[in-house]
């Protein structure tokens, strides 16, 4: 069974980081190794939560995994909450990358325009030195934007098309940018790039009123998955696109919190039935 080291934060309450990245992998058939950077009672969009930071702890898990001499098929970071963290995460991509394994980043620094609390231009710096690293980069529009020194006032997807391949110059073979524009202003757009074959990839899903928090980290998850599947990068994008699809179509209709998260739980046997359809197209 392949494994995968995911470095993310643990939340006692609310679907996101490794909650929602756990149950997905191990749907996709993997063993999830979990490296937590912290402990959050609530994940951070809740007010007053609590966090407890394992920036110690994590140094000593990453030194009794070198004296198991473990080995990952895949390493997938997300939300780091310091520069040491991204040190230690840096240090941990050098000790247990291999030729066989792929690094994706997941390069968690905010979103809808604006950083997260917490994030500043020294942990945007971190995280464009963690890209350089990686196989495969997976921001939103607004980390992308912030990776590149770009605004996102009034940004087409042509626009959006080009900071993918500026991306990929950073390093990764992969770059991939969701809540992308589109034409249709019904619509939201998922770019991604290939930087061996030099083609560029668009999956367009219907845009709903509504954000839940964990989406990035499910859709980075199945990206994970699908690749260590052998899937195509459009396949492994219609795939995680269609899911986050369906998770909202089937969160949207409650009368809950959004904070709570999409209802992934109704929706993780989708990652295991043939898609229905391929929507993806060539744009580059």
């Amino acid at each position: 069974m392949k494994k995968v080291a995911a470095i993310h934060d643990l939340s006692g309450y609310g679907r996101a980081s490794l909650t929602v990245v756990i149950p997905v992998l191990s749907q996709m058939g993997f063993q999830v190794c979990p490296l937590p950077t912290a402990v959050l009672s609530a994940h951070s969009e809740y007010p007053r939560f609590r966090s407890f930071d394992l920036t110690a702890q994590m140094r000593e898990i990453v030194s009794h995994w070198k004296e198991l001499g473990l080995c990952f098929d895949a390493l997938y970071s997300g939300y780091l909450a310091s520069r040491e963290q991204m040190e230690v995460v840096a240090g941990f991509f050098r000790d247990f990358g291999h030729k066989d394994s792929f690094i994706l980043v997941d390069p968690v620094l905010g979103d809808h325009g604006k950083l997260y609390p917490g994030m500043d231009p020294e942990m945007v710096e971190g995280m464009r030195r963690l890209c350089r690293q990686a196989d495969v980069v997976t921001p939103n529009l607004t980390e992308a934007a912030f990776l590149l020194g770009e605004g996102v006032a009034d940004v087409d997807g042509a626009t959006a098309a080009g900071w993918c391949k500026r991306l990929s110059e950073l390093g990764p073979r992969y770059a991939i940018i969701t809540s992308a524009p589109a034409e249709d202003d019904r619509k939201v757009a998922t770019i991604a790039y290939n930087r061996e074959d030099g083609r560029m990839w668009r999956v367009l899903c219907d845009h709903l009123p509504a954000s839940y928090p964990g989406t990035g980290d499910a859709f980075a998850s199945v990206i994970t998955g699908c690749l260590l599947n052998g899937d195509s990068l459009p396949e492994a994008v219609e795939r995680a696109v269609y899911f986050i699809n369906m998770g909202i179509k089937g969160t949207f209709g409650y009368d809950q919190d959004p904070l709570d998260g999409m209802n992934q739980e109704k929706v993780l046997h989708y990652l295991n039935e043939p898609l229905p359809f391929y929507r993806y197209e060539l744009i580059g």
